[in-house]
């Protein structure tokens, strides 16, 4: 209750938190996870991480952009995605082979530097509604990341995205259903 974190267990897949622990003792409003790593999200919009450095434990690449204006935390197995109040994304975790787990959106980063809602994620990709009804993707390709032979279909209208752990299907405004992955 008084937004602090407690954690236990296996070290390597964020059972230990001491490096931390100064950071966790309040002001904890929401935890999110990958398979082994921990992002916590704080009551003044800054982000801490440990666990696993392979699977978004270790955020040191982004951290200058996640001291503040934080409004969510996305995760899927290997990486995190956080909403900023601006309508930005910034992407940590796995990236290996150029960001197949969606720890690396530098492909799409022009995209998503404004205007996202919210964010979905596949095991290994994410998706990005924008207000404009436009949806981004990016991680692995036979994830859902790679959305190139639909995205005609899904550059507007798009009112909401629902996933498996490896497609997603966009509801349209029209009520008809634009699949990938």
């Amino acid at each position: 209750n008084d937004g602090s974190v407690i954690t236990w267990n296996d070290a390597f897949s964020g059972g230990d938190s001491s490096d931390v622990s100064y950071q966790l003792q309040g002001g904890i409003i929401d935890i999110s996870s990958t398979a082994s790593a921990f992002a916590a999200l704080k009551e003044d919009g800054s982000v801490v991480t440990w666990g696993n450095i392979f699977a978004g434990g270790n955020s040191s690449f982004v951290s200058h952009q996640l001291q503040t204006g934080v409004s969510q935390i996305y995760s899927n197995e290997y990486a995190f995605a956080a909403l900023k109040e601006n309508g930005s994304v910034v992407t940590w975790g796995y990236s290996y082979l150029g960001g197949e787990n969606g720890g690396n959106s530098n492909s799409v980063s022009s995209e998503i530097q404004s205007g996202v809602v919210k964010i979905f994620a596949t095991d290994s990709a994410f998706a990005a509604l924008k207000e404009d009804g436009s949806v981004v993707t990016w991680g692995s390709d036979a994830n859902g990341g790679n959305s190139s032979d639909v995205r005609s279909l899904i550059a507007s209208n798009v009112s909401h995205i629902f996933t498996t752990g490896k497609a997603f299907a966009a509801l349209k405004d029209d009520g008809s259903v634009v699949t990938w992955g």
